[in-house]
C-alpha cells in the first residue's frame, strides 16, 4: 500500500506546484503573486470594516466553516459561512438548491465585502449563483476551482485560483492549503504593522 501513499503525495505536490492564478481580466500570475493579491483584497476590505464570506459544498463547506472561524479568531476579521442547517434547509425548500447561497448573500452582504467561493468542479450552480449575488451587492470575489480548466467559476473572481486536480480529495486539500496560506499572509501582515507601530516614537 505504500506506493498508493507515494502516488498521492507526488500528485498533490505536482498540483500545488502548478496552481494557476488569474485576475478578472484574465492576466496570469504566479501562485505567490496571487496569494499576495488575494491577501491584499482581504486586508484592505477588512480595514474598511467589511466582512469575509465563504461558500462551498461538501468538504468545501467544512473548509468554509473552518476558515471563517480562523479568520475571525486569529485576525479579527468579521467572517462567516452560510452552513447552518436550518438556514440551508429553509432556503432550499423556499427558493431551491441553486439559490442556497445567493439568498443569504443578498440578505447579509454589504458593498465591499469579500466572498471566497470554492467549487471543485467550478460548475456548481449554487456557487455560481452565489457569486452573481455577491457581485450584485458590490462584493469583491476570490474563487478556488479545479477539474476542467474551462470551468466557469475560474473567470468570475477578482483573483482566481485553479488547481489541475482530477479528484475531490486533491482539489479539496489544495483549496484548504490556499485558504490557510491566505490566513498566514494576513496574520503576518498584521503582526508586521503592529510591530512597526510599537516602535514609533
Amino acid at each position: 500500500m505504500e506506493h498508493l501513499a507515494t502516488e498521492f503525495y507526488k500528485r498533490l505536490i505536482a498540483i500545488l506546484e502548478s496552481i494557476e492564478v488569474a485576475d478578472a481580466a484574465g492576466t496570469s500570475f504566479s501562485l505567490y503573486e496571487g496569494i499576495d493579491m488575494a491577501g491584499h483584497v482581504i486586508r484592505s476590505q477588512a480595514a474598511l470594516g467589511r466582512k469575509l464570506m465563504f461558500i462551498g459544498n461538501g468538504a468545501n463547506a467544512s473548509i468554509s466553516s473552518h476558515m471563517s472561524a480562523d479568520f475571525s479568531k486569529n485576525v479579527g476579521v468579521r467572517a462567516m459561512a452560510f452552513n447552518d442547517a436550518p438556514l440551508l434547509t429553509a432556503v432550499a425548500n423556499d427558493h431551491g438548491v441553486e439559490d442556497l447561497f445567493a439568498t443569504p448573500i443578498l440578505t447579509f452582504a454589504d458593498d465591499g465585502d469579500v466572498l471566497i467561493a470554492m467549487s471543485s468542479s467550478g460548475r456548481s450552480p449554487n456557487i455560481l449563483h452565489g457569486v452573481s449575488a455577491a457581485r450584485a451587492e458590490g462584493c469583491k470575489v476570490i474563487t478556488l476551482s479545479a477539474f476542467a480548466p474551462d470551468n466557469p467559476l475560474r473567470s468570475l473572481g477578482d483573483v482566481n485560483f485553479y488547481a489541475n486536480a482530477d479528484t475531490y480529495a486533491l482539489a479539496e486539500v489544495t483549496h484548504h492549503s490556499i485558504c490557510h496560506c491566505l490566513l498566514h499572509v494576513v496574520m503576518a501582515s498584521q503582526e508586521s504593522i503592529s510591530g512597526e507601530r510599537s516602535h514609533v516614537g
